[in-house]
């Protein structure tokens, strides 16, 4: 784990301590029992990839190593972009401290469009699956380099139980191995290298030849183009996390679009 993710975690860990103190268990059950069913993200993504590209996009204000990357932020009017665009489903930065994150930001994306969504935080406790399911998340994210074998299974186990789908983030084949001990089978690539944040889809290629079948993977950072689309499609690769690229453009829609199709 990088020291910068080790700051992030130690922080989520705070947060959530904090949360729990805040908000019963029971209200969190009650909150998710009154959200639609989960919109099946997995089966969303691979269905867009049989016929063309499975894209996840972003919803993203900031990050630490860009800082504000999107002023005019508009949750609702990004998310109905995105669908318009094309996308399978939606990413969304929930993360405060270092995303300019809120939970009233998924709330909104989900609300103005059809697509399942991801909550993009750092899990660090089963709690906050329950918590992502009363904010009517449809998916949430295992980062393997932050948790140890039994953390993962908890989280997993937490939110499979309430019909969501888990994105297991993986950054080389040690972590690889170690997602395979999982249920899931939605696996991010992510082509960033942490220590020296620099990009290589060899990265994607090499790990996608050495999982099973059977699984769906998705290439997450770096991604900024159509061929880059097609290069991965060469090696077996059709489903793509995209934020900042798209994040950028004046017309969201029209650069989805342009992404999925080359026009």
């Amino acid at each position: 784990m990088t020291n910068k993710l080790i700051e992030i975690c130690d922080v989520k860990r705070e947060e959530v301590a904090r949360r729990k103190a805040a908000i019963t268990v029971s209200t969190l059950h009650a909150r998710a029992a009154e959200q639609t069913p989960p919109r099946g993200f997995r089966k969303a993504l691979d269905d867009a990839a049989r016929s063309g590209f499975g894209l996840i996009a972003e919803i993203k204000k900031a990050s630490p190593s860009k800082g504000l990357i999107r002023p005019d932020f508009d949750p609702p009017a990004h998310a109905q972009a995105y669908a318009a665009g094309g996308a399978a489903c939606l990413s969304v930065l929930t993360d405060e401290p270092y995303f300019q994150g809120h939970d009233d930001y998924l709330m909104a994306a989900r609300s103005a469009c059809a697509l399942p969504v991801l909550r993009k935080d750092f899990m660090v406790d089963p709690w906050q699956v329950l918590e992502s399911r009363s904010l009517g998340a449809d998916a949430i994210l295992i980062i393997v380099a932050a948790l140890d074998d039994g953390q993962m299974a908890e989280i997993e186990d937490a939110a499979l139980g309430l019909g969501m789908d888990a994105l297991i983030e993986v950054h080389d084949a040690q972590e690889l191995e170690r997602a395979m001990k999982l249920r899931s089978r939605l696996i991010g690539v992510n082509n960033r290298d942490l220590r020296d944040f620099t990009v290589d889809f060899a990265r994607t290629y090499e790990l996608v030849g050495q999982a099973p079948e059977g699984c769906t993977f998705v290439a997450e950072s770096g991604i900024g183009s159509h061929a880059d689309l097609t290069a991965m499609a060469d090696h077996g690769v059709r489903c793509f996390l995209v934020g900042e690229t798209l994040m950028r453009q004046a017309d969201v829609e029209a650069a989805t679009r342009n992404l999925l199709t080359g026009r």
